[in-house]
């Protein structure tokens, strides 16, 4: 198991743009299993395996949280997502990323989602859209555990904005290859831990004052979510469906956006 912490990146400021109502939105959640999509006034219209075809069988562009294949990236997407735009307006687009490694995530996901000819792409880390869905409270802080196929993130929010996070490169397909799932518990309380020991501000502390939110494809999974409380010492409340609360909340940022931008950037 490799547990990976680094400096988080300076959110991007740009100018605002008067919005556009007629411009069509995409809110995309790219998972290294499952791509998830949803279009203003459609609801979701994708939840489809992370693949793509380019002649020699079937690939996966992206893996443990990062996109591999940017190429491969933008062939799926005009696949998936080209037939079901609108001919008129350019769409502004909403990516969910990983909060670690999130700027080549980012930099990546936007040039391959330039094959849908967005008038603005933003990104948006994947524990805040997850916040968003949950309709909790931004201003205290709170833990976000976003358990995945291949990755599983423990994020600290404070007033929206990350401000520590950690990862493994360990989520619920590993199960299928013999990892116990007790491997993935420990892993969480783990990193919590870590962060409690170097945190000398008290938020995390304050944070597990809170029902610490849980998000992803193994919050569905009690082998591994039963041992949590007693892991963290703390409540635990899973986010209602908690395997595409990410693509929700990053639909609700298209919903509540007033001003497009004049360049692409982090929100």
């Amino acid at each position: 198991m490799t547990v990976i912490r680094r400096s988080l990146p300076a959110p991007v400021r740009h100018r605002h743009r008067p919005l556009c109502r007629r411009c069509p939105g995409i809110a995309l959640d790219l998972g290294s299993a499952r791509t998830r999509a949803w279009i203003t006034g459609r609801g979701m219209v994708l939840d489809v395996p992370t693949v793509t075809f380019p002649g020699t069988g079937a690939i996966h562009p992206i893996q443990r949280g990062t996109i591999v294949d940017t190429p491969g990236t933008a062939r799926m997407l005009e696949r998936l997502l080209g037939h079901r735009l609108p001919r008129t307006g350019r769409p502004l687009v909403v990516v969910t990323a990983p909060v670690l490694d999130g700027l080549a995530f980012r930099t990546a996901a936007r040039t391959a989602v330039e094959i849908l000819r967005p008038r603005a792409v933003l990104t948006v880390p994947g524990a805040r859209a997850v916040a968003l869905a949950a309709g909790v409270d931004h201003i205290r802080p709170l833990l976000v555990v976003d358990i995945g196929a291949h990755l599983t993130e423990v994020v600290l929010l404070v007033d929206g904005a990350v401000t520590d996070a950690r990862r493994t490169a360990l989520g619920t397909a590993d199960l299928a290859d013999g990892t116990p799932p007790g491997d993935i518990t420990a892993a969480v309380a783990g990193m919590v831990t870590a962060m409690l020991r170097q945190d000398r501000t008290g938020l995390t502390r304050a944070a597990l004052r809170r029902d610490v939110l849980l998000a992803g494809g193994g919050a569905l999974r009690p082998d591994i979510t039963h041992g949590l409380p007693a892991g963290l010492g703390c409540a635990v409340r899973q986010v209602p469906s908690p395997h595409t609360a990410a693509v929700r909340g990053a639909a609700g940022l298209l919903a509540s956006a007033h001003h497009h931008p004049s360049a692409t950037g982090t929100v």
